[in-house]
């Protein structure tokens, strides 16, 4: 390689200057407050385009699917939380706010309109007849089998002849004659469960019935949490959800979404600076001044004293000053 000696002492020497300017503290703190003070006043529209802020986030989003590794660690991280010491000690009402629960109670409790037609779908669903049609047959079934017979001694042979004879005259099964009745019926009493179930969740007992429930569980550890997530399965459900997710973020759904969602967002910034776009994320200037800063001292200082930065900063000095136009410039 073709070396000059001149041109070796100069870039030593810029270099010297580098290592002795970067090892003052002073000197990272005004140089990353300027850049940001520049940085700030620069609108988003200035910096990023839609399209490259979209094709960024479609690659890294939709695109990339996320490694076994990160699925792995949320499933540590969650099972963390679950296990950790302090959940015997804690109450839910230490991490909870009362203010937040009746806050809540009461929002739920004034969506009236909503919970109608929720309780409306429900109870019109043919999964929720059927269960309700069983539910009355079984009942009626178990009150004439045991409930009416223990309560009346000696009525035993009498229910039996009894059902005998029905059948007779029916020329069916008692069960199948219930089970007609029901189905015939069904929507009557749908809309009877309707009614008893709008008369139930009213406005008032709802809330009473949620604030009733938060003093019963307020005073319960975090570790009930066990009792509804399973530790062991953590590795399990956690990649089940990442195969929900990973099925997703391939659709045409999502992906559309996705480009809608960020233009309207975009639309709204674009010229906004990124001063304000930083303070939504609350990044401001004392944040800057008293971690960022001091944060990036390290990592220069550690650049500094592993070399790195006297390599890299070689090899660009080098390229500068054996190019022919600076070497014409010295007379070389």
């Amino acid at each position: 390689m073709y070396t000059h000696p001149l041109l070796e002492q100069l870039i030593d020497a810029q270099l010297d200057f580098l290592d002795q300017h970067f090892a003052q503290s002073s000197t990272i703190e005004q140089q990353f407050l300027g850049f940001y003070q520049w940085f700030r006043k620069q609108t988003l529209a200035d910096l990023w385009s839609f399209e490259a802020l979209h094709q960024l986030l479609q690659q890294q989003l939709l695109n990339t699917p996320a490694s076994s590794q990160l699925v792995s660690q949320i499933a540590e991280h969650i099972r963390f939380f679950l296990i950790h010491p302090s959940n015997e000690k804690t109450q839910i009402q230490d991490v909870i706010s009362v203010l937040t629960v009746d806050q809540l109670a009461q929002y739920v409790a004034s969506k009236r309109s909503h919970r109608q037609r929720l309780i409306k779908t429900v109870v019109n669903n043919q999964a929720f007849s059927a269960m309700l049609s069983q539910l009355i047959q079984h009942a009626i079934q178990d009150y004439l089998d045991n409930s009416m017979v223990k309560n009346m001694p000696g009525v035993s042979q009498f229910m039996k002849m009894g059902r005998s004879v029905l059948e007779t005259v029916t020329d069916q099964d008692l069960d199948n004659t219930i089970q007609q009745y029901l189905q015939r019926n069904i929507l009557k009493l749908s809309q009877m469960s309707e009614s008893v179930l709008n008369q139930h969740f009213d406005d008032d007992k709802l809330y009473h019935f949620q604030a009733g429930l938060w003093h019963k569980i307020k005073t319960k550890p975090l570790t009930v949490l066990r009792d509804y997530i399973e530790v062991q399965d953590l590795p399990k459900t956690v990649a089940l959800g990442h195969e929900i997710w990973d099925h997703i973020r391939q659709t045409d759904y999502l992906k559309q979404q996705l480009h809608d969602g960020l233009y309207a967002w975009y639309s709204r910034n674009q010229q906004h600076s990124l001063d304000m776009l930083l303070r939504d994320l609350n990044i401001d200037q004392a944040l800057v001044s008293n971690e960022l800063t001091a944060l990036l001292q390290l990592i220069i200082g550690k650049m500094i004293d592993s070399g790195y930065l006297r390599e890299r900063s070689r090899l660009v000095l080098r390229e500068f000053y054996y190019a022919e136009h600076t070497q014409k410039l010295l007379n070389l």
